[in-house]
């Protein structure tokens, strides 16, 4: 499971930088076309040795920006997260 960044965001760039794997992109490289911050799915390790918890949702200003998407969609899943959809920091 990669996380997901929802339309929520205030495109503030804190997760960018926070990225240890570079998944995270900004809306004017978001491949989809939508304008909000896009996370690639075959890069995303969920921080998976390298922080706890995904560093992109501890730098996030914004509460439930950043939510855990499906399952199987990361090369490197954590064994603890929470379910689809929910807030990955709280």
């Amino acid at each position: 499971m990669a996380v997901l960044i929802t339309d929520i965001c205030i495109s503030c760039d804190a997760c960018l930088d926070e990225c240890p794997v570079g998944a995270i992109v900004d809306n004017d490289d978001n491949p989809t076309g939508e304008d909000v911050y896009f996370v690639y799915k075959d890069k995303c390790v969920e921080c998976v040795g390298h922080n706890d918890t995904p560093a992109c949702a501890d730098a996030c200003p914004t509460e439930g920006c950043i939510v855990w998407d499906e399952v199987g969609s990361s090369k490197v899943e954590k064994d603890d997260r929470g379910e689809v959809g929910e807030p990955v920091v709280e």
